[in-house]
């Protein structure tokens, strides 16, 4: 049993949420919009957004009605490695947050449009404890990274989208120059995550998806000196957080 009042959400003491998800369940608008803007206030997540993970899984689990539910819970399991001083309490749900992932990855289906897919496979990334590729994976119409060269250390612009996909220095008054085409990975040649999100797309039909996914997880070079690295490599490396092991020592639990 929760004791809601001893946790706080993003405006205060968190006595409201059960009421709150008691009404959303029914999918009461307003209820729901305030469950966001207090469990998950601009990305920032709280003690009590934690607590609420098992009763959003619940609700989650009731397609259509209860898909709000699975898009709160992806977006604060994608701030799980934030600072909020309850890291017990995120291991502790790692049961919920294996149930919320098979609920997502039931949801990816090829009638499903781009924005809606996009979001679903988010979710997953985010209950994987991947919190870097939940932020970063995009729709791939006009999306940039930047990465830093392994080799000479300079700062190279990745773009993935309708205006190109190529490396290149950054100018602040110039904009993209020295562009060098990408060099797409072929589906063979993916692994890890890149393979798993690629795989996906192709079977249900996200071509978009598909094809930016093999030029984010390929190889560039790098308009300074020549080199040649792999984009996701070096993106994760530099920005990547420690991955947490949502299921450290509670596999006796798992589902």
């Amino acid at each position: 049993m929760i004791d809601w009042s001893t946790l706080n959400d993003a405006y205060g003491p968190a006595l409201s949420i059960p009421r709150l998800l008691d009404r959303a369940v029914d999918r009461d608008q307003e209820a729901i919009d305030q469950l966001w803007g207090r469990l998950c206030h601009q990305g920032t997540i709280t003690p009590a957004s934690i607590a609420a993970l098992p009763r959003l899984a619940d609700i989650a689990k009731t397609e259509g009605i209860g898909d709000w539910a699975l898009d709160l819970a992806g977006a604060i399991a994608g701030g799980l490695l934030q600072p909020h001083g309850v890291d017990e309490e995120v291991a502790r749900c790692a049961p919920t947050l294996a149930k919320l992932r098979a609920t997502a990855a039931t949801r990816l289906r090829p009638c499903l449009d781009r924005k809606t897919y996009l979001s679903r496979l988010q979710a997953m990334l985010a209950f994987d404890g991947q919190p870097l590729w939940f932020e970063t994976l995009d729709d791939f119409t006009d999306s940039f990274v930047t990465v830093v060269c392994p080799h000479c250390d300079a700062s190279v612009t990745i773009s993935v989208g309708d205006y190109g996909c190529y490396s290149s220095i950054r100018h602040w008054n110039l904009g993209d120059v020295h562009r060098i085409p990408l060099r797409p990975a072929t589906p063979h040649e993916l692994t890890g995550t890149g393979r798993m999100l690629h795989e996906s797309a192709v079977r249900d039909g996200q071509q978009q998806l598909a094809w930016g996914l093999t030029h984010l997880f390929g190889r560039a070079e790098c308009p300074g000196c020549g080199s040649v690295f792999g984009i996701a490599d070096e993106y994760e490396a530099a920005n990547a957080p420690a991955r947490w092991n949502f299921a450290l020592n509670h596999t006796k639990d798992a589902p």
